[in-house]
Formats: C-alpha cells, structure tokens, sequence
C-alpha cells in the first residue's frame, strides 16, 4: 500500500486531487494535511470524509518539528504538496505570510523528505505544484510559456512560489530526492473559494451585487478545468521521470471582460434574467499593483510524453462550473458567512 500526503488537501485544487486519489487508488492510503486557514474547507471533501483509505490531519508545514514528527510516525511514501498562500492581493499586503508557508514550509517538507526517505529514495516521490506565474508576463503576441522559460516574477505571490520551485529543484541535484514539479494555469471549477474571479462573480451576480474588474478588464488568462488538473497530477504523479517539470494549461485564452461577459450571459439564462442584465453590474475598480497582462501555458511536453490534454472546452466548462454553484448553495452561503470554518475546527479538535 502507498502512503500519501497531500497537503493543503482541503483547498480548491488540494481537494479535487484527494479525492481523485482516494476514489481512483483505493489500496492507497490518503492523507490529507491542511492547516485550515480560510481557504481549507472540509465541506469540500464530505463525500469522502468516511472512506476507509482516507484520513484527515490539522497541522501547519510551517512548523518544521510537527512536521518531522508526521513523517517518522506516518513513514509515507510520496508527497504531493499542494500547500500554498495564492492570493495575489493577500500577497501584496502581507508578503511575510507567502514567504513562511510557501518558502518556508516546502522546505520543511524537503527537509523531512531527505531525513525520513535517506536510502529509498527511489521508491519515494516528492510532488510540487507550482503556478505559471513563476514566468512573468507575456506580451500580447509573444507565443506561450514552456518548461525552458525563464522565471521572472512580478509579485510576492509568484516570488514565492519561484522560490520554492528553485528548492524543489536543488534537492533533487543536491541531495537526489525524486522531485517532479508542475506549473498550471488558472483553475475553475466546483469548490473554489470565492474570493477569486470566476466564483466571486457567480456570487455576486446571483446576489446582483457588483462585479468587480481590475483596470480596463484586458488581462489575458489561460484558464484549465480544476478536474482536469487534478487529472494530470494524477498522471505526471504516476508516470514522470525524477526531476521533470511539466506545464499543464487548457490552450484556452481569455480576457477577463470577456470571461466576465460570458459568465453573464450563462446566468442570465438560468437564472431567467433579461439578456444583458447581469452585465450592468460590471464595475472597473482600479487596477493591481504588479498586474501581469497574460498568462499562457503551452502544455505540449505533458501531452506527447504523458498523453494527458484537456477534456472540457471552456464554455462547457464554465457551464458546468455555474451549474454546481447554483445547486450548491448551502456551501456557497456556509463559506462566505464564515461558518465552514468554526464548524469543522472545532469537529476535528475533539478528535
């Protein structure tokens, strides 16, 4: 039996993985390591919170003798760390924040890896995932970011999260820990916290609240499935070679007012508005510091060498990702009244 820990495994991205994992290996043995900060929701992983194979622990990687004391009574095989400060505004105004969990904690991580797996590590598997921000910004008509792009990051977010790729990378030469690394680009999908762009906008027009856009709304995103991420960790975990880094990206650009557009007209529709009513409340708010203009991922080398591409067009996507926020709505109204969050922390504190 492999034993896994997935950290940060209560996040948007963290829980579509768990429970691929946890349904799609049932001989492997799942741990779920997240400190539960507003982004960690349990709520997203109720479905599996019983499964047999599957096991939940509060803790902070930014605690270096928690987190050795985890590996030498867990003894897991694979890391797949996931753990992350990634708001890019919360970056802005707390960078210290980013640096200790995002720095900091992988290198605790690391740390841990090399003591507890010293000997197999050939049996072992360091898994980091990363963000395509670590690139920098494109211009407009500069083609896509590859494996071989240079990092140039441009806010403390992106800093960060270079960093800890740059870590990832110098124990492997250093100290031969099998790591693999992947950069992705913008998720959407079920579970996300809305405080990012897409479900913050489907709740706020539901609510006909404001639609806030940064600047003129011309920042260019390539945006993937969350699922379909979770998909090509699952492969890259499973089939990639110790030190290999693959980008993951849906080949699927938008400007933000037209993602926006789009995601207004979808709800128009189920909602039974008026064509173009949800559309007024789309509000410019000034833009953020650092803003890059586009994000663009070419994700060639995971298809040819792994076979992994994306399943979803966008539109169906999105049509998908509406859908379950509009049926969810005990989980949207539990995460933005705050109550996920005392709820689930004082359940696992009894235990």
């Amino acid at each position: 039996m492999k034993k896994i820990i997935i950290t940060g495994g209560a996040g948007f991205i963290g829980s579509h993985v768990v429970r691929r994992f946890v349904n799609t290996y049932p001989d492997y043995q799942i741990i779920n390591l997240d400190k539960l900060t507003y982004a960690g929701n349990l709520m997203n992983l109720k479905d599996i919170e019983q499964r047999p194979n599957y096991r939940f622990v509060k803790g902070d990687i930014v605690d270096a003798v928690f987190i050795d004391e985890l590996f030498s009574t867990e003894q897991p095989d694979a890391v797949i760390h996931l753990a992350a400060e990634s708001h890019v505004d919360r970056s802005i105004s707390n960078p210290t924040e980013f640096v200790m969990t995002n720095v900091l904690g992988t290198v605790n991580l690391l740390n841990a890896a090399r003591k507890h797996w010293t000997g197999r590590y050939e049996q072992t598997r360091f898994y980091h995932v990363s963000t395509d921000e670590v690139y920098g910004a494109l211009a407009m008509d500069s083609g896509m970011f590859t494996e071989t792009t240079a990092y140039d990051p441009h806010s403390p977010y992106s800093a960060s999260k270079a960093s800890s790729d740059h870590f990832v990378r110098a124990y492997h030469d250093t100290y031969g820990i099998d790591a693999v690394i992947s950069n992705c680009s913008n998720n959407y999908g079920s579970h996300h916290f809305p405080e990012k762009l897409i479900p913050l906008a489907i709740h706020n027009i539901k609510n006909n609240k404001s639609i806030p856009v940064y600047g003129k709304g011309e920042n260019i995103r390539d945006w993937l499935w969350v699922e379909d991420h979770a998909r090509a960790i699952d492969v890259i975990f499973h089939q990639a070679k110790a030190g290999s880094t693959y980008n993951i990206g849906g080949h699927n650009e938008w400007k933000n007012i037209d993602l926006i557009h789009l995601l207004c007209q979808i709800m128009d529709r189920k909602l039974g508005r008026a064509e173009g009513e949800s559309a007024k409340l789309i509000t410019y708010v000034t833009d953020r510091a650092g803003h890059d203009l586009r994000y663009a991922i070419d994700a060639s080398k995971l298809k040819n060498e792994l076979g992994w591409e994306p399943s979803l067009q966008f539109e169906e996507g999105l049509e998908k990702t509406v859908d379950w926020y509009l049926n969810n709505e005990e989980w949207l109204n539990e995460v933005t009244s705050g109550h996920y969050q005392a709820y689930y922390q004082e359940q696992y504190a009894k235990r």
